[in-house]
């Protein structure tokens, strides 16, 4: 790939992740960027906690389909942890002794695959955790 070619990649995946549509699609985007910086797989699996397989077919999707390609192709979530998962979250957060909303909102998203349109629930989880 010429040098040209690659920094466009580049860029239009920065792009993508600047606009942080959803933490899911920052990482892949992140991952795909990441290849094309040349870094191994491997690093890339420890740096995203993600599997090599994901990381290949998220590049393929790229080079496939470009940025439409690391979209997610549902729109639906849960909207909201269960009883046991809002446990596990509050213990969590007690374990801690700062606390950052882009911290909660990435474990939230990546472990329970839930994503609160209102921060306040955020807040409300900070709150009950004391």
């Amino acid at each position: 790939m010429i040098n040209q070619e690659l920094q466009s990649k580049i860029a239009e995946l920065q792009e993508l992740i600047d606009e942080r549509p959803d933490a899911r699609e920052v990482r892949k985007a992140l991952a795909v960027k990441l290849v094309y910086q040349s870094y191994k797989y491997e690093e890339i699996q420890t740096i995203l906690d993600v599997s090599l397989g994901s990381i290949t077919i998220w590049k393929q999707a790229y080079e496939k389909d470009g940025i439409l390609g690391l979209r997610l192709k549902h729109k639906g979530r849960k909207s909201h942890l269960n009883t046991q998962q809002r446990e596990e979250v509050l213990a969590w957060l007690q374990t801690k002794e700062c606390w950052e909303l882009g911290e909660l909102e990435y474990k939230l998203a990546f472990e329970y695959d839930v994503i609160y349109e209102s921060k306040r629930s955020y807040y409300d989880l900070f709150d009950a955790a004391g």
